[in-house]
């Protein structure tokens, strides 16, 4: 479970977060909404210890994250794996070497044929062809590297799946095809997930229940159904931002 309660961060004069409070509860996943700009991503960082708050307190298993040594949360980041925006691949070497970096355990790593057994599942997982692992971040196209960047996250198979964006630059289709990942994953791995995301209708598809973070506090945090019956004119206003509030599945 993860819970941050009255976690509040700025950066010089800019308050970006101001008494956050946010819940996780095992086995579900969680949409974390909010224009660009609003905290999200930071916000995100500071559940697998990133970022520390300068103010409140961040559980995740119990455990106050902000108040880890290095070898206890080096050991908690081995429960959490981390879906950075942009992929974060590492350009000079191959798909198959930037999925291994995700073993976090060293005998593993250093295990070839578990390597190569882990790398090819993770692959399978994400749906891309085994041959996908001899290639370079350069040659594959934005949401396949998106897709890398999410087999690369659950290769040491963790209980955590933290996404920042993993729609973000994405045409419509391969916008869907990621939105689909993030709930098979969830239900065939059983992780705990949270996304970050502006993608209202991708939210809505995908997660369990949902959060609104404005003006550095989460305004709302429910269901997809409470979402849609809520008059909060910070909710209303997010979802009619650009398009019509999402009809009931």
């Amino acid at each position: 479970m993860i819970e941050l309660h009255g976690i509040k961060k700025r950066f010089g004069e800019q308050v970006v977060l101001d008494g956050v409070d946010f819940t996780v509860h095992d086995g579900e996943t969680v949409a974390l909404m909010g224009p660009s700009g609003t905290g999200k991503s930071v916000l995100l960082k500071h559940i697998n210890g990133l970022i520390r708050p300068d103010a409140g307190t961040i559980l995740v298993d119990g455990q106050n994250v902000a108040l880890l040594k290095r070898a206890a949360l080096a050991e908690l980041r081995t429960t959490i794996g981390y879906v950075f925006q942009n992929g974060a691949l590492f350009d000079s070497l191959n798909v198959y070497e930037n999925i291994r970096l995700g073993l976090s355990d060293p005998a593993k790593y250093n295990d070839s044929a578990f390597s190569r057994q882990r790398v090819a599942e993770c692959l399978r997982l994400v749906n891309l062809a085994p041959e996908v692992g001899s290639k370079f971040p350069a040659q594959l196209s934005g949401g396949m590297r998106k897709r890398v960047g999410i087999a690369r996250a659950i290769a040491g198979s963790p209980k955590y799946l933290l996404y920042d964006e993993p729609t973000s630059g994405l045409d419509p289709v391969n916008s869907d095809i990621i939105d689909s990942l993030v709930k098979r994953l969830a239900e065939e791995l059983r992780v705990t997930s949270v996304m970050v995301t502006h993608d209202v209708r991708g939210a809505f598809r995908v997660a369990d229940r949902l959060a609104l973070l404005s003006d550095g506090r989460i305004v709302l945090q429910g269901t997809p159904a409470e979402f849609r019956a809520s008059t909060n004119e910070n909710v209303r206003a997010f979802l009619e931002r650009d398009f019509e509030t999402p009809e009931a599945a």
